[in-house]
């Protein structure tokens, strides 16, 4: 399987997204800058930045970061300092199965 593309990365430059993370960090020093995409295949709908994601009872919801599915457990921060891009965002990928593995 190959890379996600990013529709976040396509449509904005390097320049302006490590433009954008920068701001985010500096306005927001306790958060992390995250992108989180819906994967292409997937029947889930898409996530709007201010609504919650509505999954029907049973359908499981999976997190990929750079096509792994990080631990459950992992903190946060601890996943941004280790799969960050080298713009300064975390891009996330969520599907309804263990499409990668």
């Amino acid at each position: 399987m190959g890379k996600i593309k990013s529709s976040f990365k396509q449509e904005y430059s390097f320049d302006d997204r490590l433009e954008e993370s920068k701001n985010i960090i500096a306005k927001y020093p306790d958060r992390v800058p995250v992108v989180i995409e819906r994967y292409s295949r997937t029947d889930l709908p898409e996530m709007e930045k201010k609504n919650r994601l509505h999954l029907s009872p049973g359908k499981a919801l999976f997190v990929f970061v750079k096509n792994t599915l990080p631990q459950t457990a992992s903190c946060m921060n601890y996943v941004f300092e280790t799969y960050k891009d080298e713009d300064g965002f975390l891009y996330m990928c969520y599907s309804s199965e263990k499409t990668f593995g």
